[in-house]
């Protein structure tokens, strides 16, 4: 059945945001319409949101569909027995002309409680950012509900949080209950758990079109904040044609490949591995075919594939479970 198999690109989900921009497009050639497009939704298997594969033999079938045909070659015998026919991760890319809203996301355990999902962990990898770009992550000192309410009550909440300087090929782990916002002008990628649920304590008083308020979560959230400081950024040294980890959790594992030349992947039929292109193109050869991928793509390869060799100058983001 090997020869049934090969690397798989979806249609991207293009989602509308109120702090959203145009760079998904002239920066990741995306087919945005609008000039506030936020987040490129790449591989999901979110309820209404399920990815579609745009090319080969089974072109037009969404993820899910493929995954209850064939779950152990697609997803591995280790991540079949962990999940089940579950796609356990969702890979975006975001664009933030502005200011994301101020919010955190519940764990395991809360989340299945009160919205029958996953939570929420997750990963960024800043891809670009304008001159003086920030992020926000947790508290700048170990704080308390009692103080974080007081606080946001009287509208001095960011007084209480750590805004981060961030610059290109920066790295953010962000465990559940972090408090966290994406600053304007940062394109970032973001691996996380397949998930939705997200608490939103403060929106920066924005109003829609019409004139509304986004919703806000401020009971919810108490719950679910780590109100203890948290050391998100993770540095690294990556290596010129090595894969060099970023983060490994129990969700997920990220490394970083900065492919100058040719490169061999090995492969078992555990799990999964997703390879998403941050900058540069390259070309994977597996068996006697031939695919190019270019900045902004991401392509998921079944477990069941063999080794295969990349060629090329680009930064890969290498993701498996």
């Amino acid at each position: 059945m090997t020869q049934t198999f090969y690397p798989l690109t979806f249609y991207p989900l293009l989602k509308e945001r109120i702090w959203g921009g145009t760079k998904l497009k002239t920066y990741l050639n995306k087919p945005i319409t609008s000039d506030s497009t936020g987040e490129s939704w790449e591989i999901s298997t979110v309820p209404q949101d399920v990815s579609v594969v745009k090319d080969g033999m089974f072109e037009g079938k969404n993820l899910n569909e493929l995954i209850d045909l064939y779950p152990e070659e697609i997803l591995g015998t280790t991540v079949f027995a962990r999940f089940g026919k579950q796609f356990p991760l969702l890979f975006k890319y975001l664009d933030a002309r502005e200011d994301l809203s101020i919010q955190l996301h519940p764990n395991d355990a809360l989340a299945k409680a009160r919205h029958n999902s996953f939570g929420k962990t997750e990963m960024w990898y800043v891809m670009q950012a304008d001159a003086n770009a920030r992020l926000i992550v947790g508290f700048q000192k170990d704080s308390s509900r009692e103080e974080y309410v007081q606080h946001l009550e009287n509208k001095k909440l960011l007084s209480l949080l750590n805004e981060v300087p961030v610059k290109k090929g920066d790295v953010f782990f962000l465990e559940t209950g972090t408090i966290h916002a994406i600053g304007a002008g940062i394109v970032i990628a973001e691996i996380q758990q397949t998930s939705d649920v997200t608490y939103r304590i403060y929106d920066w008083d924005r109003v829609d079109a019409n004139g509304n308020e986004r919703e806000l979560h401020t009971e919810l959230a108490l719950d679910a904040i780590n109100y203890q400081t948290t050391l998100a950024k993770k540095e690294y040294k990556a290596t010129e044609n090595e894969s060099t980890s970023l983060v490994e959790c129990p969700y997920f594992k990220t490394h970083i490949i900065p492919l100058n030349g040719e490169m061999m992947i090995h492969k078992n039929n555990e799990a999964f591995s997703v390879l998403m292109c941050t900058e540069g193109s390259f070309e994977l050869f597996l068996n006697d075919n031939k695919y190019r991928y270019e900045t902004g793509d991401t392509v998921l390869l079944p477990a069941i594939l063999p080794s295969f060799v990349l060629k090329g100058t680009a930064t890969l983001l290498e993701i498996t479970v």
